[in-house]
């Protein structure tokens, strides 16, 4: 009789350490699965990310083209018109009358500065 209950033991024994392993690699597969999928998501999430920030791009390029400025080509030809008549030595700096030739001596009569 003690063979049988040593028998049964080591089989109850067996099971058990069969049904723990079990346990611990469907536990482990549900943990490697629950990992992959967070990683999916997170990948998913980046692409709509970077998806979302590209139609924005273009979006803002598409707004940009339609209310372009367009340059005032009537004021930048009246405003040149006005320049010339200033005659050649009339500049932004200097008006219409020029520079003074006087301003421009340093006090000295020479041509040399002596």
């Amino acid at each position: 009789m003690g063979y049988v209950t040593a028998a049964i033991l080591a089989a109850a024994v067996i099971a058990s350490a069969t049904a723990v392993y079990t346990s611990d690699q469907q536990r482990s597969a549900s943990n490697s699965a629950a990992d992959k999928a967070q990683t999916q998501a997170r990948e998913a999430m980046a692409q709509q990310e970077s998806l979302a920030k590209k139609t924005e791009a273009k979006q803002d390029e598409a707004t940009n083209r339609v209310n372009a400025k367009q340059p005032d080509t009537t004021g930048i030809l009246s405003a040149a018109q006005q320049m010339a008549k200033g005659g050649l030595s009339g500049t932004m700096l200097t008006g219409a009358q020029g520079v003074d030739p006087n301003a421009l001596q340093l006090g000295k009569s020479s041509l040399l500065g002596g």
